[in-house]
Protein backbone atom coordinates (compact mmCIF):
# COMPACT_ATOMS: atom_id res chain seq x y z
CA UNK A 1 0.00 0.00 0.00
CA UNK A 2 2.42 2.65 0.78
CA UNK A 3 4.15 1.99 -2.79
CA UNK A 4 1.03 2.54 -4.17
CA UNK A 5 0.89 6.01 -2.15
CA UNK A 6 4.25 6.55 -3.34
CA UNK A 7 3.39 6.17 -7.16
CA UNK A 8 0.28 8.36 -6.51
CA UNK A 9 1.84 11.31 -5.05
CA UNK A 10 4.72 11.39 -7.51
CA UNK A 11 2.37 10.64 -10.74
CA UNK A 12 -0.05 13.69 -9.18
CA UNK A 13 2.71 16.15 -10.53
CA UNK A 14 0.26 16.10 -13.76
CA UNK A 15 -2.57 17.39 -12.06
CA UNK A 16 -0.45 19.91 -10.02
CA UNK A 17 1.34 21.10 -13.29
CA UNK A 18 -1.80 22.70 -14.28
CA UNK A 19 -2.69 24.18 -11.25
CA UNK A 20 -5.30 21.07 -9.77
CA UNK A 21 -5.79 20.41 -6.51
CA UNK A 22 -5.23 16.99 -5.40
CA UNK A 23 -6.60 15.20 -1.91
CA UNK A 24 -5.54 12.09 -1.23
CA UNK A 25 -8.07 9.96 0.66
CA UNK A 26 -7.11 6.24 1.85
CA UNK A 27 -10.10 4.51 3.25
CA UNK A 28 -9.69 1.82 5.72
CA UNK A 29 -12.17 -0.86 5.33
CA UNK A 30 -11.30 -3.34 8.40
CA UNK A 31 -7.26 -3.19 7.38
CA UNK A 32 -5.37 -5.45 9.57
CA UNK A 33 -1.68 -4.42 7.77
CA UNK A 34 -1.58 -0.58 9.29
CA UNK A 35 -3.60 0.73 6.29
CA UNK A 36 -4.21 4.06 8.14
CA UNK A 37 -0.83 4.50 9.65
CA UNK A 38 1.10 4.52 6.62
CA UNK A 39 -1.48 6.44 4.42
CA UNK A 40 -1.06 9.58 7.19
CA UNK A 41 2.62 9.14 7.00
CA UNK A 42 2.21 9.70 3.79
CA UNK A 43 -0.14 12.66 4.17
CA UNK A 44 -3.30 11.02 2.94
CA UNK A 45 -6.53 11.86 5.11
CA UNK A 46 -8.20 8.69 6.55
CA UNK A 47 -11.79 7.45 6.39
CA UNK A 48 -13.15 4.70 7.95
CA UNK A 49 -15.91 2.25 6.47
CA UNK A 50 -16.96 -1.06 9.20
CA UNK A 51 -18.03 -2.80 6.34
CA UNK A 52 -15.77 -5.23 4.28
CA UNK A 53 -17.17 -5.14 1.37
CA UNK A 54 -15.15 -3.21 -1.95
CA UNK A 55 -18.45 -1.12 -3.18
CA UNK A 56 -19.06 0.26 0.43
CA UNK A 57 -14.83 1.01 0.91
CA UNK A 58 -15.16 3.40 -2.42
CA UNK A 59 -18.32 4.95 -1.84
CA UNK A 60 -16.95 6.42 1.58
CA UNK A 61 -13.86 7.21 0.10
CA UNK A 62 -15.74 9.58 -2.32
CA UNK A 63 -17.80 10.55 0.33
CA UNK A 64 -14.84 12.55 1.70
CA UNK A 65 -13.70 14.06 -0.98
CA UNK A 66 -14.27 17.61 -2.08
CA UNK A 67 -13.18 17.79 -5.71
CA UNK A 68 -15.00 18.08 -9.19
CA UNK A 69 -13.71 14.90 -10.33
CA UNK A 70 -12.75 11.30 -8.44
CA UNK A 71 -9.97 8.90 -8.90
CA UNK A 72 -10.31 5.53 -7.89
CA UNK A 73 -7.07 3.47 -7.56
CA UNK A 74 -6.21 -0.12 -5.73
CA UNK A 75 -3.80 -0.49 -2.74
CA UNK A 76 -1.84 -2.66 -5.16
CA UNK A 77 -1.81 -0.84 -8.16
CA UNK A 78 0.81 1.72 -9.35
CA UNK A 79 -0.55 4.78 -11.66
CA UNK A 80 2.22 6.70 -13.54
CA UNK A 81 2.12 10.51 -14.58
CA UNK A 82 1.77 9.84 -18.20
CA UNK A 83 -0.96 8.12 -17.30
CA UNK A 84 -2.58 10.74 -14.82
CA UNK A 85 -1.73 13.24 -17.70
CA UNK A 86 -4.10 11.47 -19.96
CA UNK A 87 -7.01 11.40 -17.27
CA UNK A 88 -6.45 15.25 -17.07
CA UNK A 89 -6.66 15.61 -20.67
CA UNK A 90 -9.77 13.40 -20.99
CA UNK A 91 -11.18 15.60 -18.32
CA UNK A 92 -10.13 19.39 -19.94
CA UNK A 93 -11.96 18.33 -23.19
CA UNK A 94 -15.00 18.49 -21.81
CA UNK A 95 -16.12 15.16 -23.66
CA UNK A 96 -16.78 12.54 -20.90
CA UNK A 97 -18.30 12.04 -17.40
CA UNK A 98 -15.97 8.98 -16.75
CA UNK A 99 -13.69 6.21 -17.95
CA UNK A 100 -10.59 4.22 -17.10
CA UNK A 101 -7.36 2.94 -18.58
CA UNK A 102 -6.08 -0.79 -19.42
CA UNK A 103 -4.60 -2.74 -17.01
CA UNK A 104 -0.88 -4.54 -17.22
CA UNK A 105 -0.15 -7.10 -14.48
CA UNK A 106 2.95 -7.83 -12.84
CA UNK A 107 5.05 -11.14 -12.89
CA UNK A 108 4.98 -14.19 -14.82
CA UNK A 109 1.96 -15.99 -15.37
CA UNK A 110 1.05 -16.60 -19.32
CA UNK A 111 -2.38 -17.60 -18.28
CA UNK A 112 -3.54 -14.43 -16.26
CA UNK A 113 -1.79 -12.30 -19.03
CA UNK A 114 -4.16 -13.21 -21.54
CA UNK A 115 -7.26 -13.05 -19.39
CA UNK A 116 -6.48 -9.61 -18.60
CA UNK A 117 -5.36 -8.98 -22.42
CA UNK A 118 -8.78 -10.16 -23.14
CA UNK A 119 -10.63 -8.09 -20.65
CA UNK A 120 -8.29 -4.84 -22.27
CA UNK A 121 -10.13 -5.45 -25.37
CA UNK A 122 -13.76 -6.21 -23.72
CA UNK A 123 -12.97 -2.79 -21.72
CA UNK A 124 -12.07 -1.03 -24.98
CA UNK A 125 -15.26 -2.51 -26.68
CA UNK A 126 -17.67 -2.01 -23.98
CA UNK A 127 -16.03 1.00 -22.53
CA UNK A 128 -16.12 -0.71 -18.77
CA UNK A 129 -13.74 0.44 -16.63
CA UNK A 130 -11.36 -2.17 -14.23
CA UNK A 131 -12.48 -1.95 -10.77
CA UNK A 132 -8.55 -0.50 -10.36
CA UNK A 133 -8.76 1.98 -11.67
CA UNK A 134 -11.69 4.37 -12.31
CA UNK A 135 -11.98 8.20 -12.82
CA UNK A 136 -15.29 9.76 -12.57
CA UNK A 137 -16.95 13.78 -12.63
CA UNK A 138 -18.47 13.75 -8.75
CA UNK A 139 -21.56 15.24 -9.74
CA UNK A 140 -22.36 11.92 -12.67
CA UNK A 141 -21.05 9.64 -9.66
CA UNK A 142 -23.56 11.51 -6.80
CA UNK A 143 -26.59 11.42 -9.74
CA UNK A 144 -26.45 6.85 -10.34
CA UNK A 145 -26.01 6.51 -6.41
CA UNK A 146 -22.61 5.41 -6.33
CA UNK A 147 -21.16 2.02 -6.24
CA UNK A 148 -24.13 -1.05 -5.78
CA UNK A 149 -23.68 -2.05 -1.91
CA UNK A 150 -25.50 -4.88 -3.12
CA UNK A 151 -22.79 -6.28 -5.17
CA UNK A 152 -19.44 -8.04 -3.69
CA UNK A 153 -17.54 -8.22 -6.60
CA UNK A 154 -18.37 -6.72 -10.21
CA UNK A 155 -19.36 -3.93 -8.31
CA UNK A 156 -16.97 -1.60 -11.43
CA UNK A 157 -19.00 -3.09 -14.04
CA UNK A 158 -22.34 -2.57 -12.66
CA UNK A 159 -21.28 1.04 -12.14
CA UNK A 160 -20.44 1.63 -15.79
CA UNK A 161 -23.63 0.35 -17.11
CA UNK A 162 -25.44 3.11 -15.12
CA UNK A 163 -22.64 5.41 -16.39
CA UNK A 164 -23.69 4.64 -19.65
CA UNK A 165 -27.42 5.30 -19.68
CA UNK A 166 -26.57 8.86 -17.90
CA UNK A 167 -24.33 9.95 -21.12
CA UNK A 168 -27.36 9.79 -23.02
CA UNK A 169 -28.97 12.22 -20.82
CA UNK A 170 -25.78 14.32 -20.10
CA UNK A 171 -24.80 13.96 -24.14
CA UNK A 172 -21.16 13.14 -23.09
CA UNK A 173 -19.48 9.87 -23.29
CA UNK A 174 -17.12 7.56 -21.52
CA UNK A 175 -13.10 6.58 -22.27
CA UNK A 176 -11.02 3.67 -22.01
CA UNK A 177 -7.40 5.18 -21.94
CA UNK A 178 -4.67 3.01 -23.22
CA UNK A 179 -1.71 4.44 -24.34
CA UNK A 180 -0.07 3.74 -20.31
CA UNK A 181 -1.69 0.61 -18.63
CA UNK A 182 -2.05 0.90 -15.59
CA UNK A 183 0.42 -1.71 -13.22
CA UNK A 184 -1.44 -4.02 -10.95
CA UNK A 185 -0.53 -6.60 -8.36
CA UNK A 186 -0.62 -10.31 -9.49
CA UNK A 187 -1.07 -11.35 -5.87
CA UNK A 188 -4.27 -13.38 -6.15
CA UNK A 189 -2.34 -15.54 -9.14
CA UNK A 190 0.12 -16.87 -6.45
CA UNK A 191 -2.53 -16.57 -3.59
CA UNK A 192 -4.87 -18.67 -5.45
CA UNK A 193 -4.74 -21.71 -7.22
CA UNK A 194 -6.43 -22.31 -11.18
CA UNK A 195 -9.22 -24.63 -9.49
CA UNK A 196 -10.04 -22.25 -6.87
CA UNK A 197 -10.78 -19.13 -9.78
CA UNK A 198 -12.06 -21.93 -11.92
CA UNK A 199 -14.78 -22.52 -9.08
CA UNK A 200 -15.59 -18.96 -9.03
CA UNK A 201 -16.06 -18.52 -12.54
CA UNK A 202 -18.33 -21.71 -12.96
CA UNK A 203 -20.59 -21.07 -9.65
CA UNK A 204 -20.95 -17.29 -10.94
CA UNK A 205 -21.86 -18.59 -14.67
CA UNK A 206 -24.40 -21.55 -13.02
CA UNK A 207 -25.91 -18.93 -10.68
CA UNK A 208 -26.73 -16.34 -13.68
CA UNK A 209 -24.64 -13.69 -11.73
CA UNK A 210 -25.79 -14.37 -7.92
CA UNK A 211 -22.42 -15.36 -6.63
CA UNK A 212 -21.40 -12.15 -6.61
CA UNK A 213 -24.31 -11.04 -3.96
CA UNK A 214 -22.62 -13.28 -1.84
CA UNK A 215 -19.56 -12.63 0.17
CA UNK A 216 -18.67 -16.33 0.74
CA UNK A 217 -18.73 -17.33 -3.23
CA UNK A 218 -16.62 -14.35 -3.84
CA UNK A 219 -13.41 -15.70 -1.38
CA UNK A 220 -10.68 -15.04 -3.45
CA UNK A 221 -11.58 -10.83 -2.27
CA UNK A 222 -12.61 -11.48 1.18
CA UNK A 223 -10.86 -14.65 2.47
CA UNK A 224 -8.24 -12.00 3.99
CA UNK A 225 -5.61 -14.75 2.56
CA UNK A 226 -2.35 -12.56 2.37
Amino acid sequence: MASTLASIKTASVSFTSIAWEVELIVCDNNSTDRTAELATVAGASVVFEPVNQIGRARNRGASAATGAWLIFVDADSHPTAELFAEVATAIQSGWFLAGGCTVKLEGPYPVAKFITAAWNVLSRIRKWAAGSFIFCDRSAFQKIGGFNNELFVSEEIDLFQRFHRLTKQAKKRIVILHHHPLLTSARKMHLYSKREHLRFLVRTILQNGKSIRKREECFTWYDGRR
